[in-house]
């Protein structure tokens, strides 16, 4: 009896302290959750924000910002949050302290595509050919909004892969002053059998005057989903090949292959080369 009594006083007291313990926890905070009503595209977007950990509205200190695509939390957003976190640690220093945007997605392929003149391409994907809405409202009320809302300075990041990298691509070629770093990762150039890789662009021309830095990614991935044959990494380098090929000067020009990833695993390395490549030393925060 005296064992019993015993060992449910240690019961009691062990759902006690577990208890205690439970109702102390804490949420683990990682950003800022904002819905953002766009006309451009007639819907409510969510956005996931990382703020640097020493941000304050009530200093001076202004942030790049790195606009993420495929931001929703079950996508991109909380690793690439966690890798701008980990390049800001005083003793990583690779990476300036940045605001990370992430757009979490409703309709991916309909917002990151631009309208195709192949006829199995809108079998194969329909819905698609919306991109012109979407970078409006990147353009018009994204980024308003987001220098509006934070202490932003005057450097614009934009991250995509594949039918993300398409569409950094397209704002590369066609309006390139609306980011001036891109990283573009294993870009679905076959879409519309790489009518883009012919697109021509003020960015090619010795007037082009913005310093500009542009990461090309690309892992071993084959061919593409398109009917018309495409191999990822043939396209990706003759993009890198065109924007190379520019006169501007102050366009700088990256291209990683990385072997040992595919489609699916490259984007997280790829991200990390980019950082270091595009932000050399004298560029970092001290």
């Amino acid at each position: 009896m005296k064992k019993f009594i015993l060992l449910f006083c240690f019961c009691l007291c062990s759902g006690t302290l577990l208890s205690q313990v439970r109702s102390q926890s804490k949420p683990f905070l990682l950003g800022e959750i904002l819905e953002i009503n766009s006309s451009e595209l007639a819907e409510k977007r969510t956005l996931n924000i990382y703020l640097p950990a020493g941000y304050s509205r009530s200093d001076s200190s202004r942030y790049p910002v790195i606009y993420l695509l495929d931001g929703s939390a079950d996508e991109d957003f909380i690793h690439v949050a966690g890798l701008v976190q980990f390049n800001n640690f005083p003793w990583v220093n690779r990476l300036p302290e940045s605001i990370v945007v992430g757009i979490a997605n409703i309709n991916r392929k309909r917002d990151f595509t631009y309208p195709s003149s192949i006829e199995e391409d809108k079998k194969q994907f329909p819905g698609t050919g919306y991109s012109d809405r979407f970078i409006a409202f990147i353009e018009e009320e994204l980024q308003p909004f987001i220098a509006k809302e934070y202490k932003v300075n005057d450097s614009k990041m934009i991250i995509g892969q594949s039918f993300g990298g398409l569409l950094a691509t397209e704002i590369l070629l066609k309006k390139p002053k609306l980011f001036n770093k891109y990283i573009i990762i294993s870009p679905s150039l076959w879409w519309d059998n790489g009518s883009l890789l012919k697109q021509n662009s003020s960015l090619l021309y010795e007037g082009f005057s913005q310093s500009t830095g542009i990461y090309i990614g690309v892992g071993k991935e084959g061919l593409s989903p398109g009917n018309i044959p495409h191999v990822m990494e043939v396209d990706a380098n003759l993009l890198a090949e065109k924007l190379k090929a520019g006169k501007s000067k102050t366009v700088q020009v990256h291209f990683d292959y990385l072997p040992e990833e595919d489609h699916a695993t490259i984007t997280h390395q790829a991200i990390f080369n980019a950082f270091r490549l595009l932000y050399p030393l004298k560029e970092r925060r001290k």
